[in-house]
């Protein structure tokens, strides 16, 4: 055996045995007659002792010894006599007495610990070096036991777990497909599946009334902390439910999953609706773990001439506002970060109106010569302010008022330390949109996906106040972060094909797309429903980390491109012979 025992497993009652442990030299530290060598596994470190006197050949041998060699000692564990209490193993050691290099090493670009000096674009081309320090170790470690915990949630609750194709027919589900050409079917091409969308309510029309499945997914689109071109999802799917039981098994499977792995209890998890999020937090997956609430100053301002308020209300616009507790000591050049913020191209407010109700009592505002005090007091009284608050205030049309106001909501929240990671805050969102307006091609789009059920009383709609209807979707979200998203499904051959006339679809093109859907919807297709977890995100949130790429064995980096295997690559002629390709 290369080892009796793993680096991270001697105790101080182990003092006095033989043991034989294998793994990589961490450090080594020359004192004279002494040298200390830390030997690291996945499993922990432990300290290694040479002793000049006790044996110079060996001593000389561990003097040799660089970074990241693989080597196998033998020797007795020892009561160490400056103990490490930072570490599990650091009240033993081993006084060594044999030594074997199993392998040597080149001398790392990088330090192999905790606070490394390498960049990310470094460590992510030597990736396997990378997978050596902790905090990524800790991190893959951290995924295993939420997918293990998963797994053993989900088989108590009677679901099966079911593997569907990667090679598949490409289909419209929001994002581009990765296409992989066929040798044997020229100029036909095979898709990656965005997720497993058909197959798992094929799955529910064939009997399987409980599935789920941690799949890879697949999606040609720019890349952000929390996105990556092939991504894993927690993929399920009920029969026979409602909404309310779709919601009721996965609050169950996230406190189940919070539990097991972090030893933490959810608090409680509100429902909320779609509209509601959106007009009192700007987004559809609130950040509910502090307050600052948007709030709506348009009775307040009516009738004013102030130019922009003015403008929003004869828009139908919004004058809304958020106050931030505590803050009106704020500097003009914190104030105009803060403007200039919300005047972000993606954002596009013409600019930010603040209101002070400073700690010695006076109010300054930087609309003060257009309003008397009274109704700038109207504005502080009516959103709750007290002395040693600032209001900041922004006009225009309501969804830009709420995506800027919501953005700010949580610039604020980041530096006012009200985002902590080991505070954890979980909602559903319900009640969406069936259908959302694609101003620049001007045409009705789904919001989730066109195999979402309508809400049944806006079925009538359908043709012709696709803006009205809502569906039976909903979001899983924690602090500020879409965790999972699902719906009920469309069982009825009738209302599916309503649903793709809706979306500007033809009878002939909804055929093609979607023809074994629709003809498996005629063969007694049960309710059902269901939801995906995306996996990365949850492991991100739960090893309180911001990218998904830290908890993901081999990521992608920004561009999309595996730095490692220097991926994606150029065909050879011969290969795209093959494929047909030019």
């Amino acid at each position: 055996m290369y080892r009796t025992h793993t680096c991270g497993a001697l105790r101080i009652e182990h003092a006095g045995q033989e043991v034989t442990l294998a793994g990589w030299v961490q450090y080594n530290r020359d004192f004279g007659a002494m040298t200390f060598i830390d030997l690291r596994d996945r499993f922990g470190i432990t300290q290694l002792v040479f002793n000049k006197d006790i044996d110079e050949t060996l001593f000389l041998r561990a003097k040799e010894l660089g970074r990241e060699y693989v080597i196998q000692v033998s020797g007795k564990v020892a009561e160490r006599y400056n103990k490490n209490l930072e570490i599990p193993t650091g009240a033993i050691e081993i006084i060594v007495s044999t030594l074997n290099i199993l392998n040597t090493s080149e001398v790392p670009p990088f330090t192999i610990e905790d606070n490394t000096d390498g960049g990310e674009e470094l460590r992510m081309k030597y990736r396997y070096l990378d997978l050596r320090r902790k905090p990524l170790k800790n991190n893959i470690i951290l995924r295993h036991k939420v997918l293990q915990a998963t797994r053993n949630y989900l088989d108590q609750q009677g679901f099966l777990e079911i593997e569907t194709p990667f090679l598949i027919k490409s289909t419209p589900e929001g994002a581009r497909d990765f296409v992989v050409p066929s040798r044997m079917h020229p100029n036909e091409f095979y898709a990656l599946p965005q997720s497993p969308q058909l197959f798992k309510q094929i799955l529910m029309i064939g009997g399987y009334d409980r599935y789920f499945q941690v799949v890879k997914c697949f999606r040609d689109e720019d890349l952000r902390a929390d996105r990556q071109p092939e991504f894993t999802q927690i993929d399920c799917e009920m029969s026979f439910n409602h909404q309310e039981d779709v919601i009721e098994v996965f609050t169950g499977m996230a406190r189940h999953l919070f539990r097991e792995v972090l030893q933490v209890e959810l608090g409680d998890i509100p429902l909320m609706t779609y509209d509601h999020a959106m007009r009192k937090y700007g987004s559809d997956k609130p950040d509910l773990r502090f307050g600052m609430e948007i709030q709506y100053l348009n009775e307040l301002v009516k009738g004013t001439e102030f130019p922009p308020f003015r403008d929003a209300l004869a828009q139908e616009g919004t004058v809304a506002a958020l106050l931030a507790k505590g803050c009106s000591a704020y500097t003009r050049k914190q104030l105009d970060q803060l403007t200039d913020f919300v005047k972000e191209p993606h954002r596009g407010l013409s600019g930010l109106i603040w209101v002070k109700w400073n700690e010695d009592q006076s109010i300054t505002s930087s609309v003060g010569k257009f309003f008397d005090e009274s109704s700038i007091k109207s504005w502080l009284a009516n959103t709750g302010a007290t002395m040693g608050d600032l209001l900041l205030i922004g006009a225009g049309p309501i969804n830009k008022i709420q995506k800027s106001l919501g953005d700010l909501r949580l610039e604020l929240g980041t530096q006012l330390g009200l985002r902590q990671k080991n505070n954890y805050a979980a909602l559903w969102v319900i009640d969406f949109p069936m259908f959302e307006w694609n101003e620049e091609g001007k045409f009705w789009s789904f919001m989730h996906h066109p195999f979402t059920s309508p809400r049944a009383e806006d079925l009538d709609k359908m043709e012709t106040h696709q803006g009205e209807v809502k569906a039976y979707a909903y979001d899983f979200v924690i602090n500020g972060s879409e965790i999972g998203g699902g719906s009920i499904r469309i069982h009825d051959k009738e209302i599916q094909a309503k649903v793709f006339h809706a979306l500007g679809m033809t009878a002939d093109e909804a055929k093609d797309k979607f023809g074994f859907l629709l003809e498996a919807l005629q063969y007694g297709a049960p309710p059902h429903g269901g939801i995906a977890f995306g996996c990365d995100r949850l492991c991100a949130i739960l090893a309180g980390v911001e990218s998904i790429r830290d908890v993901m064995a081999f990521p992608k980096n920004n561009a999309g491109r595996d730095l490692m295997l220097d991926a994606p690559a150029v065909l050879s002629d011969g290969q795209k012979k093959e494929l047909g390709l030019k």
